[in-house]
């Protein structure tokens, strides 16, 4: 197959996420070189987290391994959609922590999961404490520098992409955008359909993969079980959805890693789907 030249991609550079390396054994030094060694442009870190910024920090310059965003690390445990107010300020307070470690470490994004709708918390009330939260958060992007990236997960909250945007749209914020989490949407939706509306929006995307076969057969957790090209997305689609709305941006896989071997085999599947 001719390779493209890097302008036609629809992402341009390919990350990964730290928690996804299995190398007990190297440093964080080492890591970074054979992260580069593989052909991953830039890692992604959780924060808050125990890591040891300055060496992440000296090991990147020294691999040319980018680091190009953060997760934060306590939307799950302190959601901003809690019933208990000190659950959500703790996470108002943990996003603010990202927002630092990104900073520090010249990432441009923090990922974000804005709440979530359960027994507890109905939409409306998920809704209204997201925005609130956010309020209180994006002054400290202002202050940073750094972008938030609202992520598409199985939250039961923004569970279309009409409504993604409309949330997006109701902050009218440059430092507000969303990460498109391609996996994710293939249980009940298709890709494309949120890549048409978000559009511009989309500052960040994952890579994963879905089976709906495995999902009929096995449960819905099963469907991510997958090899990336060996699920029910259409990465042709999505490619050409992205290319059409002018995102070639950074893209990061998020799948069950490994040691090399495992990271290798990842990289030279998304360099196959990337060239659909």
């Amino acid at each position: 197959m001719t390779q493209q030249p890097a302008a036609a991609l629809p992402f341009a550079r390919i990350s990964l996420k730290w928690n996804m390396i299995d190398a007990p054994e190297q440093s964080i030094a080492e890591t970074f070189a054979m992260l580069a060694d593989l052909g991953y442009d830039g890692v992604e870190i959780d924060a808050p987290s125990d890591l040891p910024l300055d060496e992440i920090i000296a090991a990147s310059a020294a691999s040319g391994v980018a680091l190009p965003g953060v997760i934060n690390a306590r939307h799950w445990s302190h959601p901003l959609s809690s019933p208990d107010a000190e659950v959500r300020a703790a996470g108002v307070q943990g996003m603010i922590a990202a927002l630092e470690t990104a900073r520090t470490i010249g990432a441009e994004t923090v990922l974000l999961v804005p709440g979530a709708v359960g027994p507890e918390v109905s939409y409306a009330t998920a809704w209204e404490r997201a925005i609130a939260g956010l309020e209180q958060i994006l002054p400290h992007a202002e202050r940073t520098g750094v972008r938030i990236a609202i992520e598409n997960v199985w939250n039961n909250f923004l569970l279309s992409p009409l409504e993604a945007a409309a949330f997006i749209d109701r902050f009218d914020h440059p430092l507000l955008g969303w990460y498109l989490d391609v996996g994710n949407i293939l249980r009940n939706g298709y890709p494309t359909d949120w890549i048409e509306v978000l559009g511009a929006r989309i500052c960040r995307v994952d890579l994963k993969e879905y089976s709906r076969t495995k999902m009929d057969a096995e449960g819905p957790w099963k469907g991510f079980e997958v090899e990336l090209g060996e699920g029910d997305c259409d990465w042709a689609k999505v490619n050409a959805a992205l290319r059409a709305v002018g995102y070639s941006g950074w893209a990061s896989v998020e799948v069950p890693g490994g040691g090399r071997a495992r990271l290798a085999d990842i990289r030279a599947r998304v360099e196959a789907l990337r060239g659909l």
